[in-house]
């Protein structure tokens, strides 16, 4: 299946670090803040430090820990409390 920009729709290359093509990030938040965007994402991804999972591929992502160091339980009302 081939990855669309989430705004117009449009074909974007499979291995975009971003989920929107040029022409709308542009058009979203300009162009020295999109270009700014794309290299710090693309240093991630070369870091190792960006995991685009879906929803469905959350029980592969690992789990992050809230402020006070906890696991973040999702039972509760509130999601970030330590369980």
């Amino acid at each position: 299946m081939a990855k669309k920009c989430i705004y117009c729709k449009s074909e974007i290359d499979q291995n975009s670090v971003i989920d929107f093509c040029q022409r709308c990030g542009i058009g979203v938040w300009g162009e020295k803040m999109f270009k700014a965007i794309v290299d710090s994402m693309e240093n991630a991804r070369d870091n190792g430090n960006l995991f685009q999972g879906s929803i469905t591929d959350g029980m592969n992502a690992p789990a992050q820990k809230d402020r006070t160091g906890g696991i973040p339980s999702f039972n509760n009302k509130n999601s970030f409390e330590s369980s």
